[in-house]
């Protein structure tokens, strides 16, 4: 017994020692948001107002470092262009709905998706932060509203988002126009950019790369490439139960990643398709993602693997 007791304890005791440090997410509330940490390091903030809508900003990688474009927030930094300052990060938003423009900012034709409340947040395990937002338009009207849901989790040792957003119109139908400004977007790490000429690549479920990648329908696309010189990805994966699954993708070399299942005249070069979608009072369209952040590339990650995972998901 003497010479188990000692190992015992160890066990035991090694045990404890895991259970009491298992890594947790915590979410805290400032005036300008919420700051989501795990394992007691920032993983992002959610603010309720950058320019003309709500975002997540910084987005931490796998390495700690910053996954997204930190431009206009701050200053522009290593890789990344001061160009297109609606690109903040992380959003939500559409370029075309009735006659006003969600997507980009500051002219006469923008509205803004103004923050209401939260409407649940909690941490542990997984954290859940579940938002209610309303669409004003460019008359200072309010036109539809959302309800944003995201969950913060890990997949075998690679920490994602699941981002679930169902819109309704509020007191009279609302059209999301064909345009390929939209919808569910990111704009990556300058480094990671293909066109940064440092190994970023594009490739999607079915194969096609880079430029290839653009418009074309895919259940998920990845984006890799070096942050402070190791190669990372992020890659976003679109439910099956997501309205119009699966999604076409405005996703380009420059570093705009972006899931859009309106914009078909742009994405297939043809006036003569539309891909309009006419939202009526009490028909809600609701979309899912997961946005996976990961080492290495897309083989590595195993990223299809972890789609199939996603995919069998309840929504």
């Amino acid at each position: 017994m003497s010479l188990r007791l000692p190992l015992l304890s160890t066990v035991v005791a090694l045990a404890l020692f895991s259970m009491a440090n298992a890594a947790e997410f915590e979410v805290t509330q400032q005036k300008d948001g919420l700051t989501v940490l795990h394992d007691g390091k920032l993983l992002t903030r959610y603010l309720i107002k950058s320019g003309s809508k709500p975002i997540l900003w910084p987005v931490m990688g796998p390495n700690g470092n910053p996954i997204t474009r930190g431009y206009p927030m701050q200053d522009a930094s290593e890789g990344e262009k001061a160009d297109h300052p609606h690109h903040r990060s992380f959003w939500f938003t559409h370029g075309e709905v009735n006659d006003t423009d969600f997507w980009a900012e500051g002219n006469s034709k923008c509205g803004q998706i103004v923050h209401q409340k939260f409407e649940k947040v909690t941490g542990g395990k997984q954290a859940t932060i579940v938002s209610i937002n309303n669409w004003v338009d460019k008359d200072n009207k309010t036109i539809c509203q959302d309800k944003r849901t995201l969950v913060f989790g890990v997949d075998q040792g690679n920490r994602y988002i699941d981002f679930t957003v169902t819109v309704n119109a509020v007191d009279e139908p609302v059209e999301f126009r064909d345009t390929k400004e939209g919808s569910f977007g990111m704009r990556i790490a300058g480094t990671m950019k293909v066109e940064s000429d440092k190994g970023g690549t594009i490739i999607n479920n079915h194969g096609q790369t880079n430029k290839d990648a653009w418009g074309q329908q895919a259940s998920w696309v990845d984006y890799y490439g070096p942050v402070k010189g190791k190669t990372v990805g992020i890659a976003i994966f679109n439910h099956p139960s997501s309205f119009r699954y699966p999604s076409y993708w405005h996703v380009r070399t420059y570093g705009l990643f972006a899931a859009n299942v309106f914009g078909l005249h742009h994405f297939k070069g043809d006036d003569t398709q539309d891909g309009s979608h006419l939202l009526k009072q009490g028909e809600p369209m609701t979309f899912r993602y997961r946005v996976l952040f990961h080492q290495g590339d897309n083989k590595e990650a195993k990223v299809a693997e972890s789609f199939q995972r996603y995919a069998k998901t309840s929504p």
